[in-house]
């Protein structure tokens, strides 16, 4: 299981999960998907997608990764889990095929998705990959539009070393004449994209040169702004979100612009998607959670499952604008992360670290990560699980304070 033991458990190659479907005859084809690849984004990307189509009255399938507290949060139909008695079923119904060709954790997954989605009937899918893109499990699949939010460093072990290389990676999506959205521009991918789109006879479009989000405005309790369509010269005012975070504004725009071209290509559904209607209830519609999640005011605890980079830089920006009188960052993260650069974006003033190891045999040492930290200015105590460190953060806040919960998905998952 990736998730827990790391690259060991990634297998780089579609062989699996082709047979995988052969073997329950292909549902996969059977489905309109959308998909959705990039370093950062994808999940709020898929999120929304899924919640505009689902509030104009269509069965949606959301496909995600990784979960949180229970597995059937990777598999959902308009927000409700995929059924305990069909995870049962599925499984008892390849363990010939599992026992035969030995398929991974997240091989068997995809294909339990694409199983339960044909056998709902959705009337979309969107499916989030996993890691990388070319060589993800969730490759196989011919959707009507396909999506990459972003890219940066992450899994650079795997995926390459270079944003140039990761972007080659995630650029695998882009399938011959299906639409492809890309959510950022930037000088060291773009070039990629577009080449890549040209070789498939895809058409390739920018997110930012479809829609314009002014006006923003991120609370915890949501985000507020007007889009401004290009293309159209038209304006939508006064729109609500109820999901928060300046790195939003890019995850709206690259789903709406993804909305867009799949009422152009299927113009029959452009009448029906209220966007207004999507937005205000996207985490009511598709259980989202684990991005700027609120879960307790005075002292106000947030989690978020930023874990590379570009995430924690989003977070510390949308710290920037929250009112608070001391921070309190329980913080931990696995083992095959480079954390010097995320260690070097921290901050140090008016900040007090509870570093703490998540309960997964990758979770890095709390003494070595405190140690690390204190490297680089960060001041704290190390605590041996993540709750200890979650609850003694708790205790030491004042009513003004904030409590952040972040740097790895796993440390969110044991306190969400």
């Amino acid at each position: 299981m990736y998730q827990r033991v790391g690259a060991a458990a990634y297998k780089a190659d579609l062989d699996n999960t082709i047979a995988l479907c052969a073997a329950i005859d292909n549902p996969h084809e059977k489905l309109r998907c959308i998909h959705v690849a990039g370093t950062n984004g994808k999940g709020s990307v898929s999120h929304i997608i899924a919640s505009c189509l689902q509030s104009a009255g269509y069965r949606t399938g959301l496909y995600v990764s990784p979960h949180y507290k229970d597995f059937r949060e990777r598999i959902k139909i308009n927000g409700v889990y995929v059924s305990e008695h069909f995870v049962v079923k599925f499984i008892d119904k390849i363990k010939p095929v599992i026992e035969r060709i030995s398929p991974s954790f997240f091989e068997i997954t995809v294909a339990m998705a694409f199983a339960y989605f044909e056998e709902e009937k959705v009337d979309f899918a969107v499916i989030e990959t996993g890691l990388g893109g070319r060589l993800d499990s969730t490759n196989i699949i011919m959707p009507l539009i396909s999506v990459i939010t972003n890219i940066s460093y992450d899994h650079v072990n795997l995926l390459g070393d270079t944003l140039a290389k990761i972007a080659t990676e995630k650029a695998g999506i882009i399938k011959e004449k299906i639409p492809v959205i890309i959510g950022e521009k930037s000088n060291e991918t773009e070039s990629i994209f577009i080449e890549k789109a040209k070789n498939e006879n895809a058409n390739i479009f920018f997110a930012e040169d479809i829609y314009e989000i002014n006006n923003f405005n991120s609370t915890v309790a949501g985000c507020y702004f007007d889009i401004f369509d290009k293309e159209e010269n038209s304006t939508l005012n006064n729109i609500q979100a109820d999901i928060s975070g300046p790195y939003q504004l890019k995850n709206l725009r690259t789903a709406l612009s993804a909305l867009k071209r799949l009422e152009l290509q299927i113009p029959t559904i452009s009448s029906t998607i209220n966007l207004s209607k999507g937005l205000r209830h996207i985490q009511s519609n598709t259980a989202f959670i684990g991005r700027w999640n609120i879960v307790q005011q005075a002292p106000l605890v947030i989690l978020d499952s930023a874990h590379n980079e570009a995430g924690i830089q989003e977070v510390l920006q949308q710290l920037k604008t929250t009112v608070h009188q001391h921070l309190h960052w329980v913080y931990g993260t696995v083992n095959d992360k480079d954390i010097n650069k995320i260690l070097a974006l921290l901050p140090k003033e008016n900040t007090t670290y509870y570093f703490c190891k998540p309960s997964i045999p990758r979770g890095l040492d709390e003494v070595t990560l405190q140690q690390s930290a204190e490297s680089f200015g960060l001041v704290g105590e190390s605590y041996p699980s993540v709750n200890e460190a979650f609850n003694t953060a708790k205790k030491n806040a004042n009513p003004n304070d904030i409590v952040m919960v972040c740097g790895s998905i796993f440390v969110v998952a044991e306190v969400i």
